[in-house]
C-alpha cells in the first residue's frame, strides 16, 4: 500500500494546526489498530512518545484480567520504531470515576455506557491532566475522523460503518477533540490489517478486544455480582401478569434484552423494570409494540463543537453564528442509541423547560434510560455530541 496516501490525512491535519514540529503522544494497547497508528506516524516523519495506560482489575480481586501480553507487544513496538515508551497507571482514577459511575448507574436501574465515560474521563481526561498536557496531539487507534467545516473542527465518522467508534467518543469536548489524531480512522479494518502485515507488526494477527474497556476478560455479570450481589425477584409477563420465572437481580438486565432470561417458549424481551419491587417485566414475540418507541427524551445534550442548529446555519445559510434557543426549530438529524452500523433518521426538538427530544421516523427498539443518544447531521458524517436518555415512548 502507498505510504504517502496512507499518511496524507495525518499530515494535512497537522499542517492545518500550524505546528511545524509537533509533540505527539500515542495511546497504545497492544492491538493492531494502535500499532498501525505508530507505524503511520513514524512513516510520516514524526517520532511520537508511546503511552500504555494500566487500568486493569487485578487490584480489586479479578485475577483473570491480565495485561502482560499486551505490554509485551507494546514494548516490542517501541523497540521496532525506536520510540520512547511510558507505562502509566490510572487505576485509582478509573475506579473513582468510570467504574463507580457504572455501578451507580446499574444500581439505579439504568443502562450505563462505560466505554463512553472511559474516553471522556480517562483516556482524554485524566491522561491529559497528567501527561497529555505536555503534547500537541494525542493519537489513538479509534475508527473516527475529524473534519473542518470552514474554520470549525468537528468529530466525524469513519468510512468503515461497522467499526466506526464516534458513538463511543460522543461525550468528549472540543478541547479534547482539537488535540486528537486518528491516523487509521480513514481506513477500513481490512486495510489496517494489511498495513500491519506489510509492516511486519507483531500485532498483525491479534484478535480485536470484545470487552468493555475496564473489564477486559472479566465477565460483565461477574463484575456486577461482585459489586451489587444477588437479589432474587420475579419475571412477570407484562400483558397477563403471569409469573414466568425468577431472576437474580434487576441490575443484571436492561431494557430490550432478549438473551439470558432463561425462559422457554420465547423469544422474550425485557420491556420494563420495577426497581422498588425488584421485578422484571417481559413481553413475547419478535415485534412487541411496547418494546418500541419513536420518541427519545434527554434533559441535556453535550455538543462537541457547534450545536446542530448553529452547524445548520453555517452550512445552509453560510452564517458563522450561534443560534439562540428561541430560534431552535425542529431540525432533521440522524442518530444512534446503541453501537450499531445503522443510523436512524428523525428530528431534534428543543424546549427550554423540557430539554431535548428526538422524534424518530421509524420505530426504535429498546430505548434504555441511562444510555446515550448520539446525534449526527443528515448525512451521518458530522458527530454533534450526545445526550443521556431519560425517557422513551
Amino acid at each position: 500500500m502507498d505510504i504517502a496516501s496512507l499518511t496524507a490525512p495525518l499530515k494535512e491535519r497537522i499542517a492545518r494546526s500550524g505546528i511545524s514540529s509537533p509533540r505527539i503522544a500515542v495511546l497504545v494497547s497492544g492491538g493492531v489498530d494502535s500499532s498501525v497508528v505508530v507505524h503511520l506516524i513514524c512513516s510520516a516523519g514524526y517520532r511520537p512518545t508511546l503511552f500504555y495506560i494500566q487500568i486493569g482489575m487485578e487490584e480489586k480481586g479479578f485475577t483473570d484480567c491480565s495485561w502482560e501480553d499486551d505490554l509485551e507487544v507494546v514494548r516490542h513496538l517501541s523497540r521496532q520504531y525506536d520510540c520512547p515508551l511510558q507505562v502509566v497507571s490510572l487505576h485509582e482514577e478509573y475506579w473513582a470515576s468510570v467504574v463507580q459511575y457504572t455501578i451507580d448507574t446499574v444500581r439505579a436501574g439504568l443502562t450505563p455506557n462505560p466505554d463512553m465515560m472511559c474516553n471522556k474521563l480517562i483516556k482524554f481526561g485524566c491522561f491529559e491532566e497528567k501527561w497529555g498536557k505536555d503534547f500537541d496531539f494525542i493519537a489513538t487507534g479509534h475508527y473516527a475522523t475529524t473534519t473542518f467545516v470552514g474554520d470549525h473542527l468537528f468529530l466525524s465518522t469513519a468510512p468503515d460503518p461497522i467499526k466506526d467508534q464516534t458513538d463511543f467518543l460522543a461525550q468528549i469536548n472540543f478541547a479534547q477533540v482539537r488535540k486528537l489524531l486518528f491516523p487509521t480512522g480513514h481506513l477500513l479494518k481490512s486495510e489496517v490489517r494489511a498495513v500491519a502485515e506489510e509492516a511486519h507488526l507483531v500485532s498483525a494477527k491479534r484478535r480485536d478486544s470484545q470487552g468493555i474497556c475496564f473489564l477486559g476478560k472479566v465477565n460483565y455479570n461477574e463484575f456486577i455480582e461482585r459489586a451489587l450481589g444477588q437479589k432474587e425477584g420475579l419475571i412477570i409477563e407484562r400483558e397477563t401478569g403471569k409469573v414466568l420465572g425468577r431472576h437474580k437481580g434487576y441490575w443484571f438486565h436492561t431494557i430490550g434484552q432478549r438473551k439470558g432470561l432463561g425462559l422457554s417458549g420465547g423469544p422474550w424481551f425485557v420491556v420494563k423494570k420495577n426497581i422498588r419491587r425488584n421485578i422484571i417485566l417481559v413481553s413475547q414475540g419478535y415485534d412487541p409494540r411496547d418494546q418500541y418507541g419513536r420518541h427519545i427524551a434527554m434533559d441535556r445534550c453535550d455538543f462537541i463543537s457547534l450545536d446542530p442548529w448553529s452547524y445548520d446555519a453555517l452550512v445552509r445559510e453560510g452564517e458563522d453564528r450561534p443560534v439562540g434557543e428561541a430560534e431552535r426549530q425542529p431540525l432533521p438529524i440522524t442518530f444512534k442509541i446503541r453501537h450499531t452500523p445503522e443510523f436512524a433518521r428523525g428530528s431534534l426538538y428543543y424546549d427550554p423547560k423540557e430539554g431535548y427530544r428526538i422524534d424518530s421516523e421509524e420505530d426504535i427498539q429498546g430505548i434504555a434510560p441511562g444510555q446515550y443518544a448520539v446525534l449526527y447531521d443528515e448525512n451521518h458524517h458530522i458527530c454533534f455530541g450526545s445526550g443521556m436518555i431519560t425517557k422513551g415512548w
